[in-house]
């Protein structure tokens, strides 16, 4: 009997996935441009928006998890709300990094995470759906498994 322990949603690795993502989040951070008015792009240049997504994308890897560690009893006591706050910094730090990426307030830092964490959602559904596992439901009747071991056999 062979046991894979995998996850859902499971991402594609790889440089090829890396792009894939960087592509998906440059879009979702063009689209929550054009939609915030407290949050823009200097220029619009989309070279500055992919450079953005990529800073975005370092510090969500690398700075993120430091602050979940260090921030983990708020975490703990908002129920898992202070991430919100923790989201909304890594976007305040990617505007200090990416000079003309501007955000006007903390308050359009949360908005705009918020807005890129659900476009983000939506824009990767159509990867998500290419790449689902179709799972065989076991019969109801099936007592056995792949090597022939019955569930309630006595062993003597």
């Amino acid at each position: 009997m062979k046991i894979n322990i995998t996850t859902h949603q499971q991402r594609q690795s790889g440089p090829l996935g890396f792009l894939m993502r960087t592509i998906v989040l440059t879009l979702a951070v063009i689209i929550a441009i054009r939609i915030l008015p407290g949050v823009r792009i200097e220029g619009g240049s989309v070279w500055v928006a992919v450079f953005t997504a990529l800073v975005i994308s370092v510090l969500d890897n690398f700075i993120r998890p430091i602050l979940i560690f260090i921030t983990l009893p708020f975490t703990v006591v908002t129920m898992g709300l202070f991430i919100f706050i923790i989201n909304a910094v890594i976007i305040e730090l990617a505007a200090g990094i990416v000079r003309p990426f501007q955000v006007d307030s903390f308050g359009y830092a949360l908005l705009f995470s918020l807005i890129i964490t659900a476009l983000n959602y939506l824009l990767e559904l159509p990867n998500r759906w290419l790449n689902r596992t179709n799972y065989k439901p076991r019969r109801d009747n099936d007592t056995t498994d792949d090597d022939g071991f019955t569930p309630y056999e006595e062993v003597e």
